[in-house]
């Protein structure tokens, strides 16, 4: 399969922005809902002896923006052997 049919760019693309879309929610649910807006419920619990909240607000939103694009580039390599546009 060639990736430089219309119809097989398009959908390439389409899976390509489902990827970032569902990506982009999880960081946004760790760093801003888990960060900011649920802060204060979440520090009733701890983590290493800091309050969940805090911790999400400082380690865990770039903890998870990393292991994030670890799943980026590994779904991405699966995306571009499905395509045919892997590289070697």
């Amino acid at each position: 399969m060639s990736i430089h049919a219309t119809k097989e760019l398009k959908a390439y693309w389409k899976e390509n922005l489902v990827i970032i879309s569902v990506l982009l929610a999880i960081w946004f649910a760790v760093s801003y809902v888990c960060g900011i807006l649920l802060a204060n419920q979440l520090d009733a619990y701890r983590i290493g002896g800091f309050p969940l909240g805090f911790w999400f607000a400082n380690q865990g939103s770039l903890v998870t923006f990393v292991v994030l694009i670890w799943v980026y580039v590994g779904l991405m390599d699966r995306l571009d052997i499905k395509y045919g546009v892997q590289q070697d």
